[in-house]
């Protein structure tokens, strides 16, 4: 069976573990280094708040372990905030994460809890999905091996390289599950391989 662990440090890991469950895939919390010793087929990483998420993951020593995981080829899936913990660059932050996604994001590019809105986009030509942004994030620049899945005004939203998907959207706040999918799609790619 294939298990998806979903760090549940903060933000919305609650509505992750539900979207999961809605495919048929059994996820599994990770709160502390000792859960990322458990046979794991991909993590997500959702949103939250990234500055206390990154505190958090240093000082439970999962920061390390983490990284090295993503490094090694495990499929990862990054929200709002997973996609800044997830990116090389932040353009108004000094700190620095996971940084393992040649990826440059804009923090709180929306503005804050005002600057929340609801659109619908296509997402990486699986037809147009609904998208929920709150307080987040966009992608300014790409690496020459990222390709982008989605677009909103211009701005860059959605974005994969090799077994890294992020979204600067809430997926698991709506019932589409085609971002999910899209993901369990990526961890059966690369157990088959």
């Amino acid at each position: 069976m294939m298990t998806v662990g979903v760090l549940a440090l903060q933000g919305a890991f609650l509505e992750h573990e539900q979207r999961l469950a809605q495919l048929g895939v059994h996820s599994a919390e990770l709160r502390c280094a000792a859960d990322l010793q458990q046979p794991l087929d991909g993590i997500i990483l959702p949103g939250g708040e990234s500055t206390a998420i990154g505190k958090l993951l240093r000082e439970l020593d999962m920061l390390t372990p983490l990284q090295e995981m993503i490094r090694s080829g495990l499929p990862v899936f990054g929200t709002c905030a997973g996609l800044l913990l997830l990116a090389e660059h932040i353009e108004n932050d000094s700190r620095r994460h996971l940084a393992t996604m040649s990826i440059t994001a804009c923090r709180n590019a929306y503005g804050r809890q005002l600057g929340s809105f609801f659109t619908h986009a296509d997402f990486a030509g699986e037809g147009e999905i609904p998208m929920t942004f709150i307080r987040a994030p966009y992608i300014s620049a790409v690496g020459s091996d990222t390709q982008i899945l989605a677009t909103v005004d211009g701005r860059i939203v959605a974005a994969r390289q090799g077994n890294q998907l992020v979204t600067a959207f809430h997926p698991e706040l709506n019932a589409d599950l085609t971002a999910h999918r899209y993901f369990v799609r990526m961890i059966i790619d690369k157990i088959a391989k």
